[in-house]
């Protein structure tokens, strides 16, 4: 069954839905996943943020049994295709990494004297009460990945994303993202798994 959520051309908008979940038969599949910063707040405007957001993927490809098939980085959201190996649920990473970078994110904006973002981030009527710095809204979208069809549409979207947002003219161009990959063979600044087919 595929699991439908708000659509990603359309999640600019805030849901007044709960947040939909990866259902739990569906752990270790492939998943199509957005996250999208809280108040659509611009927080990756250089490298460091995007150092910052590749390294603590390579450690859940690393440690928590994390596979990528995809992915590009934007100023404001992530767009993924993930899956969890064997022994692993894809649940957890999510949440591991959404916290781990939260906490890294908090002292990257304090050192950077990001005051402006940070007020943002604190005063959000978004944020959760008890929540004194949260930095993802608490939707992922996931998405199912039930057919090939459905995979190489949501990895156009995604390796499109810079380009629709005119960050680049060709996505080629765009370095935080699997696109590099698909077209060249280059896996910085992220190892891509293969599909296996």
């Amino acid at each position: 069954m595929l699991v439908r959520s708000c659509s990603t051309e359309h999640c600019e908008s805030y849901c007044t839905m709960p947040a939909l979940k990866i259902h739990p038969e569906n752990e270790n599949a492939i998943h199509f996943l957005t996250f999208t910063t809280i108040e659509w707040i611009d927080i990756f405007t250089n490298p460091n943020y995007f150092y910052l957001l590749s390294s603590s993927l390579k450690y859940c490809q690393d440690n928590f049994g994390l596979k990528i098939y995809g992915y590009v980085f934007m100023t404001n959201h992530l767009h993924f295709l993930w899956q969890a190996k064997e022994g692993y649920k894809l649940s957890r990473i999510v949440q591991s990494y959404k916290r781990f970078t939260t906490e890294k994110l908090k002292s990257l904006i304090k050192k950077d004297h990001r005051k402006y973002i940070a007020g943002l981030i604190k005063t959000s009527f978004f944020k959760k009460t008890n929540n004194n710095f949260q930095v993802w809204q608490e939707n992922n979208y996931p998405e199912y990945v039930e057919t090939e069809k459905f995979f190489y549409t949501k990895l156009d979207y995604i390796h499109l994303n810079p380009v629709r947002k005119e960050y680049v003219e060709n996505p080629i161009d765009w370095f935080y993202s699997s696109t590099r990959f698909y077209e060249t063979g280059d896996i910085m600044p992220l190892k891509i798994d293969l599909i296996e087919t």
